[in-house]
């Protein structure tokens, strides 16, 4: 145990060895604290760490390794994604008489 004393401007130095590291403190009850140390993950890439996000990350890991990169054409791959055209009039078009 280490016995440590609150500066006056309330900061309390844990040492050179865990400068610019992140620590999660639990304030367990009024004067009782528990410091962790940890790594920070933004809010906007929590969603990550969700059980289902991992599970599609996994998996998607899995293909990629198990599927090498092949050529494609952009032409090809533009008509896999988008439906096939119709003869449609122009908005022009429609309302001349």
């Amino acid at each position: 145990m280490i016995v440590k004393s609150v500066g006056r401007n309330g900061q309390i130095t844990l040492g050179k060895e865990f400068a610019g590291r992140l620590i999660m403190i639990d304030q367990a009850a009024p004067g009782v604290w528990t410091l962790k140390m940890g790594e920070f993950v933004p809010d906007s890439e929590a969603w990550l760490h969700r059980p289902d996000a991992k599970a599609k990350l996994d998996r998607a890991l899995k293909w990629a390794q198990e599927n090498a990169p092949r050529e494609s054409g952009l032409d090809e791959l533009t008509a896999q994604i988008s439906p096939p055209a119709r003869g449609r009039k122009s908005k022009a078009g429609s309302r001349a008489r």
